[in-house]
């Protein structure tokens, strides 16, 4: 999909976000590069995520929302037997329990029972407000905070590698599904925990990572 425009009136860039950066850190540098003061992103990735991150400029901003309340698809990788305290490798990562006794067809109906219409839990670490302050930030001090669940979709979770304990995978989800929370239940389903190691974005709506740029191309 692509949208075009004169530049001076604002355009819509799709970016292969590198790990380790922000969303924000991304909308920073294009600020100064592009020297548009008009300019955000339509949909978070966490620093520990790669993939499609939509960046509007000038007057394509008004339609973030709309960007934002699309589809998306995401690949990559759970590892069963742990978890952490974030859901991912942003936190330290618990000692393994034993998997061996797992089989294939568990594995895949975990993956089922998370497909549908759900009601899912945020992760404390999430940037959800709670009394106006971020959840993580009670959850970085220790504090016991009560995060209500959301109604989400999950259209597809397929299981596409079995290499205990690493579980690849394809979802496609709604908005406000967080990855994150589906590697916490999918683990609770098996009863062995997990957590997420990677995840890539490749598609929101009709956007596809394979049409994205990196910042140096961009650049």
């Amino acid at each position: 999909m692509e949208i075009t425009a004169p530049p001076e009136e604002g355009r819509v860039l799709l970016v292969n976000k590198p790990l380790q950066w922000t969303s924000f850190d991304v909308v920073n540098k294009l600020r100064y590069k592009l020297k548009m003061k008009k300019i955000g992103h339509a949909g978070t990735l966490d620093p520990l995520a790669t993939g499609l991150l939509i960046i509007c400029t000038g007057k394509f901003t008004k339609r973030i929302e709309e960007f934002q309340a699309q589809e998306k698809e995401y690949t990559g990788e759970f590892v069963i037997g742990q978890t952490t305290p974030s859901h991912d490798l942003e936190t330290e990562v618990s000692q393994a329990v034993d998997c061996s006794q797992l089989r294939d067809e568990q594995i895949y109906a975990a993956a089922k029972k998370l497909t549908g219409t759900l009601q899912q839990i945020p992760p404390l670490h999430s940037a959800i407000k709670v009394d106006g302050k971020r959840a993580y930030k009670f959850a970085r001090k220790g504090k016991e905070i009560e995060l209500k669940p959301r109604e989400v979709t999950v259209s597809v979770f397929e299981v596409t590698k079995i290499q205990i304990p690493i579980i690849g995978f394809r979802i496609v989800c709604s908005k406000g599904t967080y990855i994150r929370s589906l590697a916490r239940d999918f683990g609770n389903d098996l009863r062995v925990g997990a957590y997420l190691s990677s995840l890539c974005r490749t598609r929101i709506g009709d956007f596809k990572l394979a049409d994205a740029k990196t910042l140096e191309e961009i650049e």
